[in-house]
């Protein structure tokens, strides 16, 4: 029976760091953990959140080293956003103009390919995560996600991409409005996270935000997300 913590052995190798930095941040309270019986033990699921929290601070390498140390079966290693991403999983133009109604939207483009088994509770998970925290970064950008995997409602992982033509006010830094959306349905956490460091990736990658912005239609912008992340290898 699986555990729902990490020893401090597990978390290094979790997070792809050495174990002495890793000892370090936990010591200055900067990674959620507790002791137990003179042992540190990480709750997964508050590793998971932290980790959500700690991505839109995260350089490029620091992105890297935690895509390539999360181990997944449901994603190619090599293009884990393609992998996820399918041409009628792309909405070019979103037509909502309230954070609630984009988040319907994209639920309902992610809907199209019926790996999703209950769009209501989909729905209901993602809107929930946003009351906790804004899943917005810097840049215009969002990740819509539940806070928890849901393997009930959501059959193979996958990845739906839109982009409303005005920006919306999404809870971004700075209250910068939001135009481009990546909703993320993941089955696991490390499937979750491998997705969400790559998309960082993807994000801090000169130009690609702003030639996504220029695409027009549906099926362009597809191709440009899918050449972009083949580009990182």
């Amino acid at each position: 029976m699986s555990r729902d913590y990490y020893t401090i052995e597990e978390l290094t190798r979790h997070l792809g760091r050495e174990r002495r930095q890793v000892e370090k941040q936990v010591s200055r309270g900067h990674i959620p953990g507790r002791r137990v019986g003179g042992e540190w033990r990480f709750n997964k699921t508050e590793i998971t959140d932290w980790l959500e929290q700690e991505i839109p601070q995260f350089s490029s390498s620091d992105l890297a080293v935690l895509e390539r140390s999360q181990q997944s079966t449901e994603v190619s290693a090599e293009s884990p956003v393609a992998s996820l991403l399918h041409p009628e999983l792309v909405q070019v133009p979103l037509n909502g103009g309230t954070k609630p109604s984009i988040l319907k939207e994209l639920v309902d483009v992610a809907s199209r390919t019926w790996q999703v088994f209950d769009s209501s509770a989909v729905l209901q998970a993602v809107r929930q995560r946003e009351e906790t925290s804004s899943t917005a970064f810097a840049g215009g950008v969002a990740i819509p996600h539940p806070q928890n995997r849901m393997p009930e409602a959501v059959g193979e992982p996958l990845i739906a991409f839109g982009r409303a033509y005005s920006g919306i006010p999404f809870g971004g830094p700075r209250r910068e409005l939001t135009d481009l959306f990546f909703l993320v349905l993941a089955r696991d956490p490390n499937t979750h996270l491998k997705v969400l460091a790559r998309l960082g990736r993807l994000f801090q990658t000169d130009g690609f935000l702003d030639e996504l912005r220029a695409t027009q239609d549906s099926a362009t912008a597809f191709e440009l997300i899918v050449a972009s992340d083949a580009k990182i290898g």
